[in-house]
């Protein structure tokens, strides 16, 4: 019987569906082990072969662990909110909900056919109503909390009300916004209800306030910084703006401190932690007031370098800082206004990226030095953001480059604030040398400075220390239709919750996806879609990070519908122990999951403050692109004819990318070549030996390029558990390495050969009951230690190649030993699940047990050589090699030598003058 992959591969795929081989339970005797993959957005065109990696390593490990007598849970769904299914429901007028279906049903085909262990029995979808009602309800959660910085914690928003009752504002440490009032108990009992709802909305951790936002109009939606690529949308390429909107957002920056602990107590790879520790941006400083000559309005800034205060020449505020309109003169009004204007257009990862552009304009008024009383100059620059900080800079040229260059540019004073001054943060000159022109810190050390400066700054009500951090708070919510809507209605223009029994809040039909004709979003366009008929519901729908910042909980119990995951579900699951994904997701999912994760623990849903105990960022599979080479005409214009690449030199060509499914071992089909576009179908060729040979490049997957394969045809071609082994053979997991169906076959004919292992030369499966060799206990214990040890530390590509050398092993050996095929079988199955399955039920096993069979007990002792292949020399040429025991002492070992038949006939009857034997090396035999 030959191994015919497809029919094994459909038979125990259909099995493990018809039988639920993967659900669990939420209780088991065994130990738990929860594996979760980032789960896909899916997109209309379905999986390549770069996809599924990261899937394939978390199935090798959540089937090993099954091995090893874990209770596993290993499910997977679809973050199926998206903007590319509203883009086409824009373009096309149908429902993105279809369209998500559609994309979801070829997603399951894909991810069927390549057997993955999923308990599909627990999956979902974040558009479903049935799972948003929930992410609804944590809004709803997040919005009646507020932080507690003394017992650092969120804390009920009820527990803040009694407290202002009881003595107003009096004793609280509560983070919120800037502008809070204080009042007495008194006082907020004669507050409106509409007063008092304005000022908690200052303190809940889910809240609406005026933000900067990347506004695309095209698009109709706002999009995250990560969305935005040179100015210009990533999905579409559409014009990007900074426009000030009414927005929610979370306050995730009450977390930061814990965020930032957090990241040594989870085992993540380092350089994904150290994106997060500097995108929540600790800094230790001081706060300064600078007043404003002649108006009514202070700048607050925030400098880690207060040390260097008397270098400050001019202030620099942000384009977008709410003091810009009343510092502006008529006289710098319209500078100004085309100035902001200008960098209206740019991004904010683009303004940070631009270390080289000097470019602002000056207000008109100026600051007043809070020490000095001098007047410095207050200039906006792009270089400053509203968000970060307080929007504002003390500028202090002769020690920091930008403000350096700006002065420059601009002719404004430099300062120089100590006698060894660099202008160089990363220099640190702030402790070499002595101050000068410095005031109260002439001649004072650097601490001994700081501790003054502070104490002079309070003293006089200018300043303080402080801790600050460069993360802002999460923006949550879009201008688009296709997301979760928030379930919030307003009243005299303040926001109120919807009734927790009136979830979920679903989607009303609109008809069209696009926002109205004067700029509202798309929900704006629902009829009779009103709160108990008259109160307006928000337009916006939430962000994209909504759903996917609580997911792994709902899998933990998938259909409950009175909580999103029950106390004993969450209690007995707890955690992820095994997360895969992208480091693209560093400070977007991974960030906003722990701090949503962080609150629940506080609110007491769940268990534990991490959500993700170990994560591994799986590489990229790039793409084998192949070229043909156009020959150009004299003028330089493209011809129809196409020059091999060995002869490409000898001709002006210009490369031109070819779909790599034409293409086998670099050889182009020039038949599909001309039936591949109608331009190419009179195209001639310049051959060499015959063939057409493309040029390749190792680059990004993706169909501009036509170096797209599909999973599917390499399943076709060569079965699934091909496509499993090599993925994983290509190299170590954590890194990017190339694609090429080229190599594919060497993992393929392994298959094969470990097929016929069992089977004899007639194709019948022959296995044989004989106790084994002690050569074929060694080469078994040695790939169950190998595997073992690989799974462990996840080097799989190790692994493969050690499956190779085992079988080759057992294959000279013509080993046929149920004892070590059956184990053989075990250890190979978390990889190649199929052709194990069917195995192991030919060795006459139930069907499907073998993912909950033991995992092979190593023993060393079959490794323990007890034999050594002595080379025999004749006077110092080695001639031959006899196989002896390690055990026989020198006397033995040189009596069986010379009474071996073969040994004889190289002494030919000559007298033996003495044997050499070094024991465990060689023996000579001297004549």
């Amino acid at each position: 019987m030959d191994y015919h992959f497809r029919d094994i591969e459909q038979k125990w795929q259909k099995f493990w569906a018809d039988n639920q081989t993967f659900k669990v339970d939420n209780t088991s005797e065994k130990p738990k082990y929860y594996v979760l993959d980032m789960f896909p957005y899916p997109s209309g065109a379905g999986l390549h072969v770069g996809h599924p990696l990261g899937y394939i390593a978390s199935d090798i490990f959540a089937r090993y662990k099954r091995l090893r007598g874990f209770h596993v849970l290993h499910p997977m769904g679809y973050d199926s909110f998206g903007l590319p299914a509203e883009q086409y429901a824009i373009q096309t007028g149908q429902h993105p909900a279809i369209t998500t279906e559609t994309n979801i049903n070829r997603y399951r085909e894909q991810l069927d056919n390549l057997g993955f262990s999923f308990d599909w029995s627990r999956e979902v979808r974040t558009s479903e109503p049935s799972y948003y009602k929930w992410t609804q309800w944590i809004f709803m959660q997040l919005f009646e909390a507020y932080y507690d910085k003394q017992a650092d914690r969120a804390m009920p928003i009820a527990h803040l009300v009694a407290h202002f009752e009881r003595q107003g504002t009096d004793g609280i440490q509560a983070v919120c916004d800037e502008d809070v009032r204080q009042f007495t108990g008194d006082e907020w009992r004669s507050f409106s209800d509409e007063d008092r709802e304005r000022e908690l909305l200052k303190y809940r951790l889910a809240y609406l306030r005026e933000s900067s936002v990347n506004w695309c109009a095209a698009l109709g939606t706002v999009l995250a910084n990560d969305e935005v690529v040179n100015g210009v949308s990533e999905r579409g390429g559409y014009p990007v703006e900074q426009k000030k909107m009414l927005q929610w957002s979370m306050r995730i920056t009450a977390y930061a401190e814990r965020l930032l602990t957090g990241l040594d107590t989870i085992d993540w790879p380092e350089p994904l932690v150290e994106m997060q520790r500097n995108w929540i941006g600790k800094s230790i400083g001081a706060s300064v007031r600078f007043d404003v000559a002649g108006h009514d309005a202070a700048i607050e800034v925030f400098t880690t370098r207060v040390d260097t205060i008397y270098g400050v020449s001019f202030v620099v505020l942000a384009p977008e800082h709410e003091l810009v309109t009343q510092l502006t003169t008529a006289a710098q009004q319209a500078e100004i206004e085309t100035y902001i204007e200008r960098t209206g257009r740019k991004s904010e990862r683009d303004r940070m990226a631009d270390t080289k552009t000097v470019s602002g304009a000056f207000t008109g008024s100026y600051a007043l030095h809070p020490l000095t009383g001098e007047q410095v100059p207050i200039w906006i620059a792009d270089y400053v953001l509203a968000g970060y900080g307080t929007g504002a800079v003390m500028a202090v040229p002769s020690g920091d480059q930008r403000d350096y260059l700006f002065a420059k540019h601009f002719n404004l004073p430099i300062i120089p604030v100590t006698d060894a001054q660099v202008i160089d943060e990363e220099a640190d000159a702030r402790k070499e040398g002595k101050y000068i022109n410095s005031g109260i810190i002439n001649g004072l050390e650097y601490k001994e400075a700081v501790e003054v400066l502070i104490a002079k700054l309070e003293d006089i009500g200018h300043g303080k220390a402080k801790i600050n951090y460069r993360m802002r708070d999460a923006i949550f919510g879009r201008q688009r239709y296709w997301g979760e809507p928030v379930p919030v209605y307003f009243k005299n223009g303040l926001p109120r919750l919807i009734a927790e029994s009136e979830l979920p809040l679903l989607l009303p039909e609109v008809d069209k996806y696009l926002p109205t004709e004067t700029g509202e979003p798309p929900l704006a366009r629902a009829t009779n879609w009103k709160y108990q008929g008259q109160y307006e519901y928000e337009w916006s729908t939430m962000p994209g990070w909504a759903g996917s910042s609580w997911y792994w909980y709902r899998y933990m119990d998938a259909h409950n519908d009175k909580e999103f995951a029950s106390k004993q579900a969450i209690n007995y699951w707890k955690a992820v122990d095994l997360y895969i994904g992208g480091s693209e997701h560093a400070t977007g999912h991974l960030l906003y999951s722990r701090f949503w994760n962080k609150f629940l623990k506080d609110m007491g849903f769940v268990v534990e403050e991490e959500p993700f105990k170990k994560l591994i960022n799986q590489g990229m599979i790039q793409g084998r692109s192949n070229f043909v080479y156009r020959v150009l005409d004299e003028e330089g214009k493209g011809t129809n004819i196409f020059v091999s690449y060995g002869l490409r030199d000898q001709y002006t060509t210009a490369p031109i990318h070819v779909d790599v499914n034409i293409v086998s071992n670099d050889v182009l089909d020039i038949d599909k070549f001309k039936a591949w576009r109608p331009e190419y179908v009179d195209a001639a060729f310049i051959l060499e030996d015959g063939k057409y040979i493309c040029g390749t490049e190792v680059e990004k997957m993706s169909k501009s390029k036509y170096n797209v394969v599909n999973p599917d045809d390499i399943v076709a071609n060569y079965g699934a558990d091909t496509l499993r082994m090599y993925e994983m053979f290509l190299g170590p997991l954590e890194q990017s390495k190339p694609w090429n169906t080229n190599g594919i076959s060497g993992v393929y004919n392994f298959l094969r050969k470990f097929w016929k292992l069992f089977h004899d030369a007639q194709g019948n499966f022959a296995v044989s009951d004989a106790e084994p060799t002690k050569a074929e206990l060694k080469s078994l214990h040695k790939i169950i230690r190998k595997v073992e040890e690989d799974i462990e530390r996840f080097s799989f590509n190790t692994s493969v190649s050690s499956f190779m050398i085992c079988v080759n092993e057992l294959t000279e050996l013509k080993c046929n030993k149920r004892a070590i095929l059956q184990e053989l079988v075990i250890v190979l199955s978390p990889y190649a699940p199929h052709i194990t399955e069917e195995l192991w039920t030919l060795l006459g096993n139930a069907p499907g047990t073998i993912s909950y069979a033991s995992y092979p007990v190593f023993n060393p002792n079959y490794l323990v050589e007890s034999e050594f292949e002595y080379p025999i020399s004749f006077n110092g040429k080695m001639r031959m090699k006899l196989n002896m025991s390690l055990d026989m002492d020198i006397d033995e070992v040189e009596k069986t030598v010379l009474g071996n038949e073969e040994v004889q006939k190289f002494i030919d009857g000559k007298a033996v003058k003495k044997v050499i034997v070094v024991k465990g090396k060689i023996v000579n035999v001297v004549s």
